[in-house]
């Protein structure tokens, strides 16, 4: 499954452990967005580490956008990096 997933941290100590838990389940495409291809196991082993680091009272928030194969096709860019496993972007 493709996913989406955006960061809210305000505390930079908790942001920098969600950035380093993500980057080991996809790419980086912007400061606060990953995106991902997981396996239905690996969503849930990283959900449950992000609820180890986050701080839900405190407006921490990280969500989950699973697109479906049709729906990835249909991503369009403008500018950025071009993540690896895609064609060119719009410049």
């Amino acid at each position: 499954m493709y996913f989406v997933i955006s960061y809210d941290i305000p505390d930079d100590k908790r942001r920098t452990r969600i950035h380093k838990v993500l980057k080991n389940y996809g790419e980086r495409v912007q400061y606060s967005v990953f995106e991902c291809n997981l396996s239905r196991e690996h969503v849930l082993r990283l959900q449950h580490a992000l609820k180890e680091i986050i701080k839900a009272e405190e407006q921490d928030s990280v969500r989950f956008y699973s697109l479906c194969d049709a729906c990835k096709e249909k991503i369009e860019r403008v500018g950025g990096i071009i993540p690896r496993d895609e064609g060119p972007v719009v410049l």
